[in-house]
Parts: C-alpha cells; structure tokens; sequence
C-alpha cells in the first residue's frame, strides 16, 4: 500500500483522465510508476557501466543476447 499527496493541478488532471477513459486513478499511476522505475533501472545501468569502465553494450549485440533481430 503507498499514499501519495499529488499537487491540486496533478489530482485534477489525473481525475479528468480517469473520468474521461473510465479507468481508476490507480491505473495511471500504476503505469506512470513503473515506467519510471523502467527509466531509472536503465540509468543505473548506464551509469555503472560507465563508473567500472565497461565497454559499451551495441544495440545488435543487446538485441542478439536477447534474441531480437536488431533490424526491427
């Protein structure tokens, strides 16, 4: 369970999207959580591949360990 006080200009957007798609508040907070979380993990990545000096990681070759066809 997780309690946010969000700014009056932040509720009411957030009450209008929820009226207008018919979706709870806690969707799209829910989904703005986790793509932040998403961000931020990729960051902290970033970040410490750069601090231990790490080659970079290429796209094709991240996309091949994850079996992607890079080209997509």
């Amino acid at each position: 369970m997780l309690t946010v006080r969000l700014s009056r200009t932040l509720e009411s957007r957030l009450n209008r999207l929820a009226k207008r798609t018919g979706r709870p508040k806690s969707y799209y907070a829910k989904k703005a959580i986790a793509e932040f979380l998403d961000k931020q993990e990729d960051y902290l990545v970033a970040v410490a591949r750069l601090e231990e000096n790490l080659p970079p990681n290429p796209v094709d070759r991240a996309a091949g360990q994850l079996g992607l066809d890079p080209r997509h």
